[in-house]
């Protein structure tokens, strides 16, 4: 791709990211343009985005949820609260954090292995986290009554900003779950026992 095409094609993405509110992938990039290999596009990508750096612009590009997003620079972010005031993003509860946190780290988690941890009932911040999309249901767990498990979504990654689920602080930071954790492995391994001896109704009836 020479000099003008790929110039154009920075142009495309620009327009893009500016009309799009989710992560543009390269491959979406590939299917509307004339030409060019995936290379070519993430290439162009990454030439758009240091351009955006480099000229410390009000906005910058990044990568997030396996595409790419334009935000508003963190450095300026100071004047842009200053300017909507209390426009924000609706924050979520402690319990639904604490909920979440569990859930991203210790993934894919049960109902019952968040309610050990956390030590109090779940249901409806589970129920919550679900209609917010932040975590889905990836399966059933193997043991008696077969469980649903749960692990976080693309709109998991998109709220908190990170390219992947490696871009999560390390699990040894957060001192208060670790201790948690640790404190419950006694208590989960008793209930698996007891759910193993003793299945439930619904596991005799299957």
């Amino acid at each position: 791709m020479d000099d003008n095409q790929n110039a154009y094609v920075k142009g495309i993405i620009e327009a893009l990211l500016l009309t799009t509110e989710k992560p543009l992938a390269v491959e979406q990039v590939k299917e509307i343009i004339d030409g060019g290999t995936i290379n070519d596009v993430r290439e162009a990508m990454l030439n758009l985005q240091k351009d955006y750096q480099d000229r410390k612009s009000g906005m910058v590009i990044m990568e997030i949820a396996g595409g790419f997003q334009m935000l508003t620079n963190p450095d300026y972010a100071m004047y842009v609260k200053k300017f909507y005031r209390t426009k924000h993003k609706e924050k979520l509860s402690k319990p639904a954090l604490e909920t979440l946190a569990i859930v991203a780290y210790k993934q894919p988690v049960s109902r019952l292995d968040v309610e050990l941890i956390r030590g109090v009932n779940c249901d409806g911040v589970i129920l919550h986290l679900l209609g917010k999309e932040l975590i889905k249901e990836v399966g059933r767990k193997d043991v008696p009554g077969r469980p649903y498990i749960y692990g976080t979504t693309k709109q998991f990654l998109e709220y908190f900003g990170l390219k992947s689920l490696e871009g999560l602080p390390k699990l040894e930071d957060f001192a208060l779950l670790q201790q948690m954790t640790e404190e419950s492995e006694k208590t989960q391994k008793d209930a698996s026992k007891e759910n193993y001896n003793e299945p439930s109704e619904t596991a005799q009836q299957n």
